[in-house]
């Protein structure tokens, strides 16, 4: 186990109707606030109303800026940065998903910025101060609510790249599961591909003697493997959305990665898809993990036969410890089937035509992941094993 320092200090309230809390934990930051929202869903679901009775009765003013796409865009966060410097806003509440809150958090970093605000993408600059953010968590998937990072896609180009700075991790998440009871059968399995993905990118690791971690990930692996299904067939099953919700914040707060290297070369390849054909993020990520688990499975059997008998009791082959670690593979990708999700780029009606531009995006800055670095044509290789 590598030497850590663990710091998260967004305040978690969940559970039933806790969004009616909004404007008690809104007014700790702020008088007169963006709220970034998605299109129509909140309205339909009556949450949007909720919202705007609480801040109306307590005397909060506010500004709209509604229109947060699936991989979220530049253009509308450079109009939120621009409202926000013209309207004075002191604290952004958003509701919705993790493209909301990515969305909330780049408009954040940039209203103190004299730069562009790709800049901080790009690498070319560093957050410094930041307007502070809260959420109202909608679709359990990116752990957005509770993380320090973002991503953006940039139409010039369609590049999508991400960023951290601690000054973007929100003060307060609002997690009601029964938010999530409308959503469509498609974005809650996308939705728990993306939060196991993040418990992936922590658990296949070369880092020795991280037992606990290692515990803590499998939890929450079986934890989605039980009840995302469960949540499918019963949309309204409290029980399973909410241990979906909370696995979602668990996944993706820091804790799993505590004191081990973290992989992330998957979401990046996954990233580029996205950005390419616009396909969510969820199922990117079911197209690409299973065809980088073979690909990479033998630089580190040893971690691949543990996560196929702990995590899906496979039955250890001692002869041939291989064959383990191929099963577990295997059934990842019969789940991830089963739950609705392509599982290959030709399930999502992708060629291989931009394969190669693809993998030159991707390691444009250099090799990504680290369980094995992966260079341009180790990213071609990935992705034609996923056609």
């Amino acid at each position: 186990m590598q030497n850590f320092r663990f710091e998260n200090e967004t305040k978690i309230i969940f559970g039933k109707d806790t969004e009616l809390e909004v404007a008690t934990e809104v007014s700790k930051y702020g008088q007169k606030i963006l709220l970034h929202y998605g299109g129509g869903s909140i309205k339909k679901t009556g949450l949007y109303d909720k919202v705007i009775k609480s801040l109306n009765d307590n005397d909060i003013s506010y500004v709209e800026l509604s229109g947060v796409k699936p991989n979220p865009r530049l253009s509308l966060v450079k109009e939120g940065i621009d409202i926000c410097r013209k309207e004075d806003i002191d604290f952004i509440l958003a509701v919705g998903g993790g493209s909301v809150i990515d969305s909330a958090k780049a408009i954040a970093a940039g209203v103190k910025y004299l730069g562009d605000v790709w800049d901080f993408f790009d690498g070319k600059a560093e957050v410094g101060e930041a307007i502070p953010i809260g959420t109202i968590l909608t679709i359990p998937a990116t752990g957005s609510e509770t993380g320090d990072g973002t991503v953006l896609t940039n139409e010039e180009g369609w590049f999508k790249r991400s960023m951290s700075h601690k000054n973007l991790r929100p003060k307060f998440a609002i997690l009601n599961p029964e938010l999530t009871y409308s959503l469509p059968d498609y974005q809650t399995a996308a939705g728990g591909v993306d939060i196991m993905s993040h418990v992936f990118e922590r658990y296949f690791t070369n880092t020795l003697d991280v037992d606990l971690t290692d515990k803590l990930c499998e939890a929450t692996l079986r934890c989605m493997i039980k009840n995302l299904p469960i949540a499918l067939e019963n949309p309204t099953d409290y029980a399973a959305r909410a241990d979906i919700m909370w696995s979602g914040t668990i996944a993706h707060n820091g804790l799993l990665g505590t004191g081990r290297v973290e992989d992330w070369g998957s979401h990046m390849i996954a990233h580029e898809i996205s950005a390419m054909y616009d396909l969510t993020h969820g199922a990117t990520l079911a197209i690409v993990f299973p065809a980088w688990m073979k690909y990479v499975c033998l630089d580190n059997v040893d971690r691949f036969v543990q996560f196929a008998v702990r995590v899906w009791n496979v039955e250890m082959n001692f002869q041939d410890p291989k064959e383990t670690a191929f099963e577990g593979i295997e059934r990842t990708k019969e789940f991830f089937k089963k739950v609705g999700l392509p599982v290959s780029l030709s399930d999502a009606g992708i060629s291989s035509e931009k394969i190669e531009e693809m993998a030159e995006k991707c390691t444009k800055s250099g090799s990504v992941g680290n369980l094995k670095k992966l260079n341009k044509r180790d990213v071609i290789k990935i992705l034609n094993m996923a056609l």
